[in-house]
């Protein structure tokens, strides 16, 4: 049960730090050319739409068992892993 809780305390907190970052992202892409604000902010929400995918499943895995949560730690391991990565592209781009 603690190893449970410890992981989605490190998700929720994985969570807060893309938020921080997405909002810096959007900033920045504000700033961009038209054309090029159009693509980055289409990327940012795609970014969104899969943390909030990552959050429903997250909230699945803290309604589960101990099955659940074997179940679903290699999906949100993974989810976890393609977010930095689309983030860390769109940084990229922007800077």
């Amino acid at each position: 049960m603690e190893r449970r809780e410890a992981y989605q305390q490190k998700i929720e907190a994985q969570f807060r730090e893309w938020d921080a970052k997405l909002d810096v992202l959007e900033a920045k892409a504000d700033k961009a050319k038209a054309e090029a604000r159009i693509e980055y902010q289409k990327k940012i929400e795609e970014l969104k739409a899969k943390k909030e995918e990552l959050s429903a499943t997250l909230r699945e895995l803290s309604r589960g068992g101990e099955t659940a949560f074997e179940n679903l730690k290699g999906k949100l391991d993974d989810g976890v892993e393609a977010i930095q990565r689309g983030l860390d592209k769109v940084r990229e781009k922007l800077h």
